[in-house]
């Protein structure tokens, strides 16, 4: 009985690093419902390190959302690393690319997000552009949430 219960309240654990990739994909191919699907209400999130902002609210982070792929054609993450370090924590470094509506070069960067999550929801996440400092930041939180 014990062990069906632990068994049980194992499958409804949400797999973090599938809900990130979904998110990622949903966001390559323009559908915010999706991705905005993945957020709670009261997500925070920080592009500060960008020089963005940070976004406070689902409302407030759909509008960053929105506004920031209405930006882009042709565009697409890559996930080179996606790591759920526990206790809620994902790390994901990342290649964005893309060519800026009205351009005609390719923008290619490499950045990583810290992505916390509450019951299947995220609640924070936070873009740094150096991924080594987000690896850092994701594994300090990850420890200090354990």
């Amino acid at each position: 009985m014990i062990l069906a219960r632990v068994a049980s309240e194992e499958s409804t654990t949400p797999d973090l690093v599938r809900l990130a990739r979904q998110g990622y994909e949903a966001m390559s191919r323009g559908d915010l419902d999706a991705v905005m699907s993945l957020f709670a209400a009261d997500a925070v999130y920080d592009a500060s390190a960008a020089g963005l902002g940070t976004f406070e609210g689902a409302d407030a982070v759909r509008g960053f959302v929105e506004d920031w792929r209405r930006s882009w054609e042709d565009y697409l993450y890559e996930e080179e690393e996606l790591l759920d370090l526990g206790h809620g924590v994902v790390l994901s470094v990342v290649r964005e690319s893309g060519r800026l509506v009205g351009g005609k070069g390719r923008v290619d960067q490499r950045a990583a997000h810290l992505i916390t999550w509450t019951n299947g929801k995220i609640e924070r996440f936070k873009h740094y552009p150096d991924p080594d400092e987000a690896r850092a930041a994701a594994e300090r939180l990850a420890q200090e949430r354990g």
